[in-house]
């Protein structure tokens, strides 16, 4: 145990050219917020990294980053949501890096609304965005993962605490990111055996546009269809609780949030798979 601890504490003695060294990830939503943290993050550790976000202004952005900063990076903008983008960027990823072994499934938004109020293109919205799209992903990404090469393969799929709770105004949110936990479970069963390890992460509140007042006019357009980032400012303010719910008595920052995500994808957790990671600051305990 003490030779475990010491490995992580000085793992850049154990890895000097960083942790994930010779690895290539797909990180979806990685054009801002916990997806930028993770993608700079990775590249880092010494990741070959696939930026990908719906807006291709953002991405670009990101992998030209951390190629300036002298890391591996190619940008493959593109909609989670479309049928032909798992396909699309597992083929780009492996015509780029001639590998694939780290999928985290990053992208996601909310659609607020009441039971009662709620249509059902916003229920089936978060749906594809959150289960749809990520199986898919994993799906494209099956040949490269069940090779039996002996490359280290991971898998992150990112969910929310109001999959494990709910939360008022998200049945959809939330039916969706509790899926993501199932989803991430059953990889692990079929795939162990392969030495595919998956896990998930449920966050509690990260201070990304998702959690900022929604009069900020923060929005996302997918399919056409517009839809509004944040928490209405009256919401926000009604609790009056600040941060004292939280007992690190912060919300966290996009960096934190990489953390575990490199953790998880990482040698670290090595015999780590079909868990589900609360990162909360100490909510829920």
């Amino acid at each position: 145990m003490a030779d475990r601890v010491g490995l992580v504490a000085n793992h850049l003695g154990a890895f000097p050219n960083g942790i994930l060294a010779g690895q290539v990830a797909i990180i979806t939503g990685s054009g801002q917020g916990i997806g930028r943290a993770s993608a700079l993050l990775f590249a880092k550790e010494g990741a070959s990294v696939v930026v990908t976000d719906i807006d291709k202004t953002k991405s670009d952005a990101v992998a030209q980053e951390i190629k300036d900063a002298g890391g591996k990076a190619i940008s493959f903008p593109g909609d989670v949501t479309d049928p032909k983008f798992p396909e699309g960027i597992v083929k780009a990823t492996v015509a780029a890096f001639g590998k694939l072994n780290i999928v985290i499934n990053n992208a996601g938004f909310t659609f607020d609304g009441m039971i009662h109020k709620m249509t059902d293109a916003q229920w089936n919205l978060m749906l594809t965005v959150h289960n749809t799209a990520p199986f898919r992903l994993i799906r494209a990404a099956a040949e490269e993962f069940r090779k039996n090469n002996g490359e280290p393969r991971a898998i992150v799929n990112i969910s929310s605490t109001s999959g494990i709770h709910g939360n008022v105004g998200q049945v959809n949110y939330a039916t969706a990111k509790a899926g993501v936990n199932g989803m991430t479970k059953t990889i692990a069963k079929e795939w162990g055996p392969l030495g595919v390890r998956a896990n998930s992460i449920a966050f509690g509140l990260v201070d990304t546009r998702l959690t900022r007042a929604k009069e900020a006019g923060e929005a996302i357009v997918v399919d056409g269809q517009k839809v509004s980032l944040g928490v209405p400012e009256r919401m926000r303010a009604a609790g009056g609780r600040g941060y004292e719910y939280i007992p690190l008595r912060r919300a966290g920052t996009p960096e934190d949030a990489a953390g575990a995500v490199l953790f998880l994808a990482s040698p670290l957790a090595s015999y780590v798979t079909g868990h589900c990671l609360e990162v909360t600051g100490g909510v829920g305990i």
